[in-house]
């Protein structure tokens, strides 16, 4: 039997009260919860590496009070969703097609997509494959294009070195660095985080076997060298994105150290000149864990006035 939010530690499960649910998505078990009126608009909450849908606890408060409904996934490998050890299923490709199949699996319309971290990639390219399915998008800490890429990403210490051949799997799968002390880097309030939050990402990637995505996925960034593997597939996604004309919203980390703000963030707004903000709110690289009422509450403002408008 899956593990469900109910199987994991009493305080994790008190602080994301919600039903799991799962769906098959291209033969993978996927785990989701979904809540709201199933006829509101629905808000999809995408997150990234090493995360899973627990990123998103506070900022769905707000958008279920509004009266949204939200859709909050845990991509493959990650969460309480199958984590496959055959490392041919964790392409950028294929990541994206689970997030396009779980759109037509639950036939959501009118979708304001929140892509943080991964969840922009795979986000992104799932609007780009049905953007009949699109009415709006947000984006933070994330990126769809191969150039520039983020200096954090070049570093030798820690991050190239985390990522070798040897040393990745046994820091991140044996020792399970990214969802311990690489989060608990990357936030704030880091005693906050201790306390409330970094058992919940350890207890869902508890066994070494199922670690894989953690490593592999940052070996998908595109860093301009020889051996890059996801350059093509970053240029297609920038080429779509340049074109969409939804309505934008950009919210950032004022302290990411990852995606910077000056670069990042600022070249969101010259791919989508329209888009709105850069509202910029307490936080490193997972800045829902130190803002996330107050995303919540950004983005109620947003989709008042895009998805919601006509409700």
């Amino acid at each position: 039997m899956p593990r469900t939010i109910a199987d994991l530690p009493a305080d994790v499960a008190a602080r994301y009260p919600y039903r799991s649910r799962f769906t098959t998505v291209n033969g993978r078990r996927m785990h989701y919860v979904d809540e709201g009126p199933p006829d509101a608009p629905p808000v999809l909450l995408l997150h990234g590496n090493p995360a899973w849908g627990y990123l998103w606890r506070d900022t769905v408060v707000p958008l279920l009070a509004a009266g949204y409904r939200v859709v909050v996934p845990d991509q493959i490998g990650l969460g309480l969703s199958e984590k496959p050890h055959d490392h041919r299923v964790h392409t950028l490709d294929n990541h994206t097609a689970n997030i396009v199949a779980l759109l037509d699996r639950l036939d959501l319309r009118g979708v304001l997509f929140v892509c943080h971290d991964w969840g922009g990639p795979t986000g992104l390219g799932a609007l780009l494959t049905r953007p009949e399915r699109a009415a709006a998008v947000a984006v933070m800490s994330t990126w769809a294009w191969a150039s520039p890429s983020s200096e954090f990403h070049h570093r030798v210490l820690p991050w190239r070195l985390m990522h070798a051949p040897l040393v990745g799997p046994y820091l991140l799968g044996t020792h399970a660095a990214m969802p311990g002390r690489g989060m608990y880097l990357s936030v704030v309030d880091r005693a906050r985080y201790a306390e409330q939050a970094m058992g919940a990402y350890t207890a869902v990637l508890d066994d070494p076997d199922e670690r894989a995505l953690t490593w592999i996925w940052p070996r998908s960034i595109p860093l301009g060298l020889p051996s890059d593997t996801t350059t093509g597939r970053f240029a297609w996604l920038e080429a779509g994105v340049r074109d969409l004309r939804l309505p934008a919203t950009v919210i950032w980390g004022r302290e990411d150290d990852v995606f910077t703000p000056d670069v990042f963030a600022a070249r969101w707004h010259e791919v989508w000149p329209h888009a709105e903000g850069t509202h910029l709110v307490t936080g490193k690289h997972f800045l829902q864990e130190d803002s996330g009422t107050e995303i919540g509450a950004l983005l109620v403002d947003f989709a008042d006035r895009t998805v919601g408008a006509n409700r």
